[in-house]
């Protein structure tokens, strides 16, 4: 269990809550990365349909690619190693298996980009457009949050934003969503136990349905969110 008391300082704590809000004006309340479409066709149905591909996509996913690589982001930047943050940033983008999720990553990472260059926050520059994670990392560097914690804040940020869109996609009532938030938070612990044992050379996965959902979410019908 990570005790973030003994390790954040009262101010980094709160650029913490500050940088995983789901109000920081990236855009992440506008993507569902997949979620729409697997909603929509009634792959989900109940709570129950929600918290296994939420649970699956922490699992598989993020502690897989999202915090492996999120850490050696934040050991580059703290060395100031361009060719590493080029590297893992180039490595994330390549572990997108769709142009939904690319553009998810890509246009949240150009509007942290922004923010954090309005806030005169010193910006990498990279020849492939800035990932959100790797404007997560240098973020957090900055602040001096720590590595562990920073995941903590990465994953907390992205279930809150998928939560959310389950809730304005209708499966979920506002007192689900609390509860699926309690239940899927409880796991980050392990899912950053996990994530820590990954080697360079088992970064990556694959989630098929979820690939499959976010492609064909482009052309659904009818969207409330980005594709």
């Amino acid at each position: 269990m990570i005790d973030m008391s003994s390790v954040l300082s009262q101010k980094s704590l709160l650029r913490l809550m500050q940088l995983s809000s789901a109000s920081l004006p990236v855009g992440g309340y506008s993507f569902s990365q997949g979620l729409e479409y697997a909603i929509d066709e009634g792959w989900l149905k109940t709570p129950a349909d929600i918290r296994e591909w939420l649970a699956l996509a922490m699992q598989e996913s993020l502690a897989n690619v999202d915090l492996p690589i999120l850490t050696r982001l934040l050991q580059a930047v703290e060395k100031n190693d361009t060719k590493n943050i080029e590297y893992w940033n180039a490595t994330l983008l390549a572990c997108r298996e769709t142009s939904e999720l690319t553009l998810t990553e890509t246009a949240m990472g150009d509007a942290l980009k922004r923010l954090l260059t309005n806030m005169d926050i010193p910006v990498i520059q990279c020849q492939q457009p800035l990932s959100f994670i790797a404007g997560f990392a240098i973020a957090a560097h900055y602040w001096n949050i720590p590595a562990e914690t920073a995941k903590v804040g990465l994953l907390w940020s992205w279930l809150e934003n998928q939560i959310a869109a389950a809730t304005k996609l209708v499966p979920l009532g506002q007192t689900q969503a609390q509860a699926l938030l309690i239940e899927l938070g409880d796991k980050i612990d392990d899912i950053i136990e996990l994530a820590d044992k990954v080697n360079d050379s088992n970064i990556g996965s694959s989630l098929p349905g979820l690939a499959m959902a976010s492609s064909w979410h482009e052309t659904q019908y009818s969207r409330l969110f980005r594709s």
